[in-house]
């Protein structure tokens, strides 16, 4: 396990003062931890791709525990090293729109309990007559009995409402799971860009001593420390620029979990390599246990249920009652029985009957819909995913190789006095945009996998393919060449 710190640097020009100081043994040290947490990095991304289950499997279907009502939401600092477990839980712990579905959730609760509840009887006191010798004063109990199945049908549907709300549920945590994903991820994207431009600084610094060392010595024109100070410059503003997005990294982390980042708050990432890309047929086989069909299908579902209460209530209820009347004038207590039955004759519920088969027709073609949409979006996120696989091996396997091998061969030219200081500039600018080129590959495979974890809510896992990543070599032979 590697260990990776997001703090943010006091400035990159007394970074670059600092190691432009340093004796050349220790800048080539200093570059090599350096470029070490830049592999790290690299390496980390590719194993959270290869192994992802591993990464979140515990956090996939969280306990949400939401407080008490009343309660406040105090804020807690994150962990001192965050890892992507606990960023997931996190926020299924404390996401506002998790806690909405969560009551929902409970709410529809209590519609199934009230759903099987039997209706309650009915107490009737009459009296006819306000004179005591002639009054007549009845009392009777009466009970609505429902037919027709209706209070069976009516729990049922409340229950398949209760479904719906959960698949919900359901959905929104597969959306915060990739949100808090896509966050973690870039920060650590972020931070390797910082890594990066720290590197290409301190370079830049050592190739612009070197530069305005051998000016002065008469060894070649003026305009080359030119070069290399427009190239500092240039570096400058790139580290700036990573430093800014680093900070928003964070920022949209931090609110994607609820709970504030310290300024040395580090993420642990382990180290693998990175994994093979599914076919379109094996995720396809998959679509009907993603989130938004299931969410679709319990619509369905609950939609049928409605036609079958509807058709149930077309069946009149009876309603049977039984007393006793008291009468005064013949002097004694007569029972009272009563059965009462609407008669069906105009309102026979065939319009909410109608209305409800209209509805569960039309969640059926939603749910048409919704496995059309998802199966061409899964399509495109595995093309996609694919694509951008193939650019991170050819990054590694081709370019990377090639960049590193055409800078040692400047710098070294150019020590022996065979290259011009232009061909090192050029050969350092190219192996910085083929790393920064690389973390954007890795970057791009893992938005891919995240988009299908949120379509299907998974990551599906396949064996794992060696993926080397070649290191940075530092730039001391071009500032010994002024030696």
């Amino acid at each position: 396990m590697r260990k990776f710190s997001a703090a943010r640097t006091t400035g990159w020009h007394r970074t670059q003062s600092a190691a432009s100081a340093l004796p050349v043994s220790s800048k080539s040290t200093w570059l090599q931890v350096s470029t070490l947490s830049y592999l790290a990095l690299a390496a980390g991304m590719a194993f959270w791709l290869a192994h992802p289950g591993s990464a979140h499997a515990q956090s996939l279907d969280p306990v949400l525990t939401p407080p008490a009502a009343g309660a406040p939401r105090t804020a807690a600092t994150a962990p001192a090293k965050l890892t992507l477990d606990q960023a997931i839980t996190m926020a299924m712990q404390r996401h506002p729109d998790l806690a909405s579905a969560q009551h929902e959730v409970e709410a529809t609760q209590g519609a199934v309990e009230q759903a099987g509840l039997l209706p309650n009887p009915e107490l009737a006191v009459s009296m006819e007559d306000t004179r005591r010798a002639t009054r007549t004063t009845a009392v009777q109990l009466s009970q609505r009995l429902e037919l027709g199945g209706k209070r069976g049908a009516r729990r049922k549907a409340a229950e398949l409402a209760q479904g719906v709300a959960q698949a919900q549920l359901e959905a929104r945590r597969a959306q915060v799971r990739a949100a808090v994903q896509t966050a973690f991820w870039d920060v650590l994207t972020a931070q390797g860009r910082v890594e990066l431009a720290r590197e290409s600084s301190t370079l830049a610094n050592q190739v612009f001593d070197a530069a305005s060392k051998r000016v002065a010595a008469g060894k070649v024109s003026p305009v080359e420390s030119t070069r290399a100070r427009l190239a500092l410059t240039g570096v400058n503003v790139e580290a700036q620029q990573a430093e800014q997005e680093l900070t928003a990294a964070r920022a949209r982390l931090s609110a994607v979990i609820g709970q504030p980042l310290s300024p040395a708050q580090s993420f642990e990432v382990p180290i693998s390599t990175m994994f093979a890309v599914p076919q379109d047929s094996e995720l396809a086989t998959r679509l009907d246990q993603a989130p938004d069909v299931i969410q679709a299908q319990s619509e369905v579902q609950r939609r049928e249920a409605v036609v079958d209460l509807e058709r149930a209530r077309q069946a009149p209820d009876l309603t049977l009652g039984v007393g006793t009347q008291r009468n005064n004038e013949l002097g004694r207590n007569q029972p009272l029985l009563s059965v009462s039955l609407p008669l069906p004759l105009f309102d026979r519920n065939q319009g909410n009957l109608r209305e409800a088969i209209a509805r569960a027709d039309q969640a059926r073609d939603e749910l048409n819909g919704v496995r059309m949409r998802l199966l061409a979006d899964v399509q495109v996120v595995g093309s996609q995913l694919r694509s951008a696989r193939q650019q991170v091996l050819m990054v590694e396997q081709q370019m990377l190789p090639d960049a590193q091998q055409a800078y040692e061969a400047a710098t070294t030219g150019f020590s022996l006095g065979k290259f011009s200081f232009l061909d090192v500039l050029d050969a350092q600018r190219t192996l910085f945009q083929v790393r920064s080129q690389h973390l954007k590959a890795l970057s791009e495979v893992q938005r891919a996998a995240t988009e299908l974890d949120r379509l299907l809510g998974f990551v599906p896992a396949t064996p794992a393919l060696q993926a080397p990543i070649t290191s940075m070599p530092d730039a001391s032979g071009a500032a010994a060449s002024t030696h």
